[in-house]
Parts: C-alpha cells; sequence; structure tokens
C-alpha cells in the first residue's frame, strides 16, 4: 500500500511538472507574441511618423513657393504702378507746359 501512495504521489508530482512546463511554454510563447506586437507596432508608428514629416516638409515647400510667387507677382505690380506714375507724371508735366 506504501509503495502504491508513493508512486501515485510521485506520477502527480510528474504530472504537475509537466503541466507546468505547459504553462510556462506558452506564458513564453505569450511573451513573445506581445515582444513582437509591440515592434510591429513601433515599426508601424515610426513609419507614419516619417511619412507625416515628409508631408509636412512638402507642405512647407508648396507654402514657400507660393509666398514666392507672391512676393514676384507683387514686386512686378509695384514695378508697373511705378512706371504708370512716371508715364503720367511725364503727361502732367507736358500738358502743363502747353499751357
Amino acid at each position: 500500500m506504501r509503495k502504491l501512495i508513493i508512486a501515485s504521489v510521485a506520477a502527480a508530482a510528474f504530472s504537475l511538472t509537466a503541466c507546468s512546463e505547459k504553462t510556462q511554454d506558452a506564458a513564453s510563447a505569450t511573451a513573445e507574441s506581445a515582444a513582437d506586437d509591440a515592434a510591429a507596432a513601433g515599426d508601424a508608428a515610426a513609419e507614419a511618423t516619417a511619412e507625416a514629416a515628409d508631408a509636412t516638409a512638402e507642405a512647407a515647400k508648396d507654402a514657400g513657393n507660393a509666398v514666392e510667387g507672391t512676393v514676384n507677382a507683387a514686386g512686378d505690380a509695384a514695378a508697373a504702378a511705378g512706371d504708370k506714375v512716371k508715364e503720367e507724371t511725364a503727361k502732367a508735366a507736358a500738358n502743363d507746359e502747353k499751357k
């Protein structure tokens, strides 16, 4: 009887050890999966950040080009206005000389 009890306890201990190893393996696999998921999320975030930075740089470049175009157009308009003022002043002076 005593041998039977010892054998039963040994078998129970062995099965608990085997179960514990399975639990450890499952926990290890879960931890690895979580680490892989975290790494993938980090990679996706880094890629999205890089894309956002590229889009921001492109938008800034476009805005700079628009400002440059506006400045050039304003300069051209001022030059044309100056030419027109000069022309009209010359006409007025010529008119004054005729009188």
